[in-house]
């Protein structure tokens, strides 16, 4: 900011000590005496200018009304006047001239107080609207941090209660079984405590799918013939990268609906297509089990879900979105869209 007030007073300087000689210059004749005129008279009226700059500063800091504010400017823009024709004075006598050659250098300076306590305030004014904003962002992005922090603490509690009850109720029937899966279940809380422990919960879509398929033969091992699983994955896609627990709770849902009131078998069909481009990943479970109607879906107390949406609503500032297909009878399809990083 000063290099420009510099740079601009010096130009208004030079302009006005050309400006006073324009007769003699259009004659061809230069004084650079009225150069040196200008900066003495004209100039220092810019250094003095200057210290409005720290003026409003301290009136800022002080809080002080606008009444306040703008004596303090009046009582000041006097003072500078007046200081500003007393140095005019002293290098060119004053006597016997009409009273309207002193007061037109007063009202001139009067108006260019005005001027540049004007930009000076409303520059002050713009950095304080800025910093308020840069606050206000700093406490938005704290706020869905704090969010993002208190859906993961849900959703990691909601997989291990599940899992574990997974556990328990193998147990009963098939104690091998049992101690295979909770081999099968350390690896799956390793991975969940890495990502705590990372303080990030970003992974790569190779390892949520891994994540996904020990969680569906820790499954298979409790459900059997009953949970049929096809995988239909772009090969292009692995190095996505995309919030940790997002497409077990998906799973879940369809295993806690799909397959777990039935003895029937069933089919889950886990998609994934990026599509470079829209720029997005589009990630699709499905199975084939009753269905429901929205209204039914909407009213549904359960955690998973719902946590997923909110999670990416804030996660992606809704870039991202969660769609649910269903219908009784016809199945139950949830799809997430991730916009690509890269």
């Amino acid at each position: 900011m000063w290099r420009i007030y510099i740079g601009a007073w010096i130009a208004y300087v030079v302009l006005v000590g050309l400006v006073v000689q324009a007769d003699e210059l259009a004659t061809g004749q230069f004084d650079p005496m009225m150069i040196a005129y200008a900066f003495v008279t004209t100039g220092s009226g810019g250094v003095l200018l200057a210290l409005v700059w720290p003026l409003t500063g301290w009136m800022e800091r002080r809080g002080l009304a606008t009444v306040t504010r703008l004596a303090i400017h009046l009582v000041a823009a006097v003072a500078f006047a007046i200081f500003a024709h007393l140095i005019v004075l002293s290098l060119q006598k004053g006597d016997g001239r009409p009273l309207s050659w002193h007061a037109w250098p007063l009202m001139y300076s009067l108006m260019g107080y005005a001027l540049m306590a004007g930009i000076f305030q409303t520059v002050r004014a713009n950095a304080a609207a800025q910093r308020q904003a840069l606050a206000a962002q700093q406490a938005q992005t704290l706020l869905v941090a704090a969010e993002l922090g208190a859906l993961r603490s849900k959703l990691n509690p909601h997989f291990l209660f599940n899992t574990l009850h997974s556990i328990i109720a193998l147990t009963q029937r098939d104690p091998a079984a049992a101690e295979t899966a909770l081999f099968q279940f350390s690896d799956m809380l390793r991975y969940v405590l890495d990502t705590e422990r990372a303080g990030v919960d970003r992974v790569t879509l190779d390892a949520e799918l891994q994540f996904v398929r020990d969680y569906l033969e820790l499954e298979q091992l409790r459900l059997g013939p009953r949970l049929q699983v096809q995988w239909d994955l772009d090969p292009d896609a692995g190095d996505f990268v995309l919030p940790a627990l997002t497409l077990q709770p998906l799973i879940e849902n369809s295993i806690k609906h799909a397959f777990n009131p039935y003895t029937r078998p069933g089919l889950l069909r886990i998609e994934s297509r990026r599509d470079p481009q829209a720029g997005t990943l589009r990630l699709t479970v499905s199975d084939d089990g009753p269905g429901a109607a929205q209204e039914t879906i909407d009213a549904s107390p359960g955690l998973g879900i719902r946590t997923i949406g909110r999670r990416l609503e804030l996660d992606y500032a809704g870039r991202a979105a969660l769609t649910i297909d269903s219908r009784p009878g016809a199945g139950f399809a949830a799809c997430v869209t991730l916009p690509c990083a890269c």
